[in-house]
């Protein structure tokens, strides 16, 4: 997936490339060339600012992909090949010109959440995720929300919010039958 700066650019080019394709011929009309010379003009005047945009996608790109982690890797081989893959965007910092300070930003995002990010490759079932995280949360709320017809603060969830989560999150994982449900005395 591309940032849609890149996508612009991309489909830019592909209009600068089907009109200059057609430019020959006799269909093209009078509006193509006016719009060629303005694509011409808008590309020549964006074209330094590509290089290192596609050139910063890529380095975010792939330290997305090391914290996708398909090898499965422990939380500490995640921290030691990512942390390793900062040092070496710091690196080609320099080659980025102005989105050098995105790099600076990226950093010190990274080492304000690093105490946790790494947690929960090591355990099982754990969102890693703040949008995993509150899907689970957002799932408890609608089925609350299902079951007693109320779309405010529920009496209940606030008394025993915390064990109702739990509560939750468990069925989620497993199917329990009636009988299992069933309060025992």
């Amino acid at each position: 997936m591309k940032p849609s700066g890149l996508k612009l650019h991309d489909r830019l080019t592909q209009v600068h490339d089907s009109i200059a394709r057609v430019e020959g011929k006799k269909a093209f009309r009078q509006p193509l060339p006016h719009l060629q010379q303005i694509l011409i003009k808008a590309l020549q005047r964006t074209a330094p600012l590509w290089s290192p945009l596609k050139e910063a996608y890529a380095l975010v790109h792939q330290a997305t992909q090391i914290l996708d982690n398909e090898a499965h890797l422990s939380g500490a081989q995640v921290r030691e090949r990512y942390l390793a893959w900062i040092g070496h965007m710091q690196k080609q910092q320099a080659s980025l010109g102005e989105l050098s300070g995105a790099i600076d930003h990226f950093v010190e995002i990274t080492e304000n959440f690093a105490a946790g990010l790494f947690h929960g490759y090591d355990v099982p079932d754990l969102p890693r995720t703040n949008n995993a995280l509150e899907h689970c949360f957002g799932v408890a709320r609608s089925h609350e929300r299902r079951a007693t017809g109320r779309r405010g603060a529920i009496p209940g969830m606030v008394v025993r919010g915390s064990v109702r989560l739990i509560a939750a999150v468990g069925t989620s994982q497993q199917v329990f039958s009636a009988e299992e449900l069933q309060p025992a005395d």
